[in-house]
């Protein structure tokens, strides 16, 4: 293949992972917006109403690290139309359920949905996979630049089809399926080249405690859970925050909206900035970012410092989490990425969920401003562990070129 054609294959690879995430975003953002609602109406008891959520962010837990020792084997792109076949079969079920009935059913059908994000987080490695180095950490970002589109159809869909059919939300859940059955046939046009034939030690990979004691791959995960932890906290906050300081659901939908553009919207280019000024000024930027979120509430509760705080919030995320991803790709080889990948997808979700469930304890605890200083220490920590690599970095390099 001439240079050429390989560019132009590359871009097309990217272009179709950025697209399939959309569609998958797209069926998460579906469920987050009207499962709750869905669950209200077929719950014994209102604690109930959010079981399908929660079912789905279980599904993701459990199959996560299986999905990736899976793909490893068998490749991405059997891995990843697999996967959105489990979300379109999820769909189905979910909406069956609804007819029925059974929360139990529509539960099981939303932890389908959260199996197919277990297999969907890894568009952004596979994106990696296709791009040359020059190209990586820009088509990274791209993929999560799916993201923007997801925002807006997500909820378009829950709400377009809750009275499409009788009982409400059928019509959402089989939107959702359709959805997941597009990502499925535009994944069976993916082409992710194999990864060069390794011979001698290098083809079994080191073990895993020699992968993930690496300082950069330590650096990476803890930067990515960061910008991960923080955001789903200040984030499952907010709407309760507002509604507690007097603003309407239209305004906090506002600011979540804001919030969710400052996520994805600085993709177009992250990538670009990592490539000038390397990943680990963007990192320490996005726990800049992320402070600035904190500064902001404490300039008080109307609706400005809320939208300011959570626009940081999402920028903030951005550089770090797609900063950690990129760190996260130099550490490891091709034998050893499905250890490596899942060990880090899965330790940010742990983060993530503590944080969602703990989010409603500490601001009533706390209040919005108290809870939001809490995050300092955290934020701290993690620019060290940055700046400390950086160090290492130089003084590495220092002592090789003094050799």
């Amino acid at each position: 293949m001439t240079g050429h054609s390989r560019f132009g294959s590359m871009h097309r690879q990217v272009l179709l992972l950025a697209t399939a995430q959309a569609l998958f975003q797209t069926t998460s953002v579906l469920v987050m917006t009207v499962g709750g609602l869905a669950g209200s109406l077929i719950a014994p008891s209102p604690q109930l109403a959010t079981a399908p959520i929660a079912a789905m962010f279980l599904g993701t837990a459990v199959a996560t690290f299986p999905a990736s020792l899976w793909m490893a084997r068998v490749g991405r792109r059997r891995g990843f139309v697999a996967g959105a076949l489990l979300g379109a079969s999820g769909g189905a079920c979910a909406a069956l359920g609804l007819w029925l009935g059974s929360l139990a059913l529509l539960s099981f059908g939303t932890f389908l949905v959260g199996t197919y994000q277990a297999f969907a987080q890894f568009y952004r490695f596979a994106a990696s996979e296709v791009a040359n180095d020059s190209f990586r950490a820009r088509a990274i970002s791209l993929v999560l630049a799916g993201g923007i589109v997801a925002a807006l159809a997500g909820p378009l869909l829950g709400r377009v089809g809750g009275p499409l059919l009788s009982p409400e939300y059928v019509g959402s859940f089989l939107l959702l399926a359709i959805v997941s059955l597009l990502a499925a046939g535009l994944l069976l046009g993916l082409r992710i080249p194999a990864p060069k034939a390794e011979t001698g030690p290098a083809a079994a990979g080191r073990p895993w405690g020699a992968i993930v004691s690496q300082p950069a791959y330590l650096v990476a995960l803890f930067g990515a859970a960061t910008g991960y932890g923080v955001m789903i906290l200040a984030m499952t906050a907010t709407p309760i925050a507002m509604l507690h300081h007097d603003h309407g659901l239209a305004a906090a939908t506002t600011v979540i909206q804001l919030h969710v553009l400052g996520m994805f919207l600085p993709s177009f280019f992250t990538g670009s900035l990592i490539a000038r000024l390397g990943v680990l000024r963007v990192m320490l930027a996005g726990v800049a970012l992320l402070a600035g979120h904190v500064l902001m509430t404490l300039t008080g509760t109307a609706f400005e410092s809320f939208a300011g705080a959570l626009v940081m919030l999402g920028v903030g995320w951005n550089f770090l989490y797609i900063g950690g991803t990129t760190l996260l790709t130099t550490t490891y080889t091709a034998a050893e990425k499905g250890r490596a990948q899942a060990t880090n997808d899965m330790s940010i979700f742990a983060v993530g969920l503590a944080c969602s469930l703990g989010a409603a304890a500490l601001l009533q605890a706390f209040g919005w401003q108290t809870l939001n200083l809490l995050l300092l220490p955290w934020l701290a920590v993690a620019a060290l562990a940055l700046l400390w690599l950086g160090w290492r970095r130089r003084a590495g390099l220092a002592a090789a070129l003094a050799d």
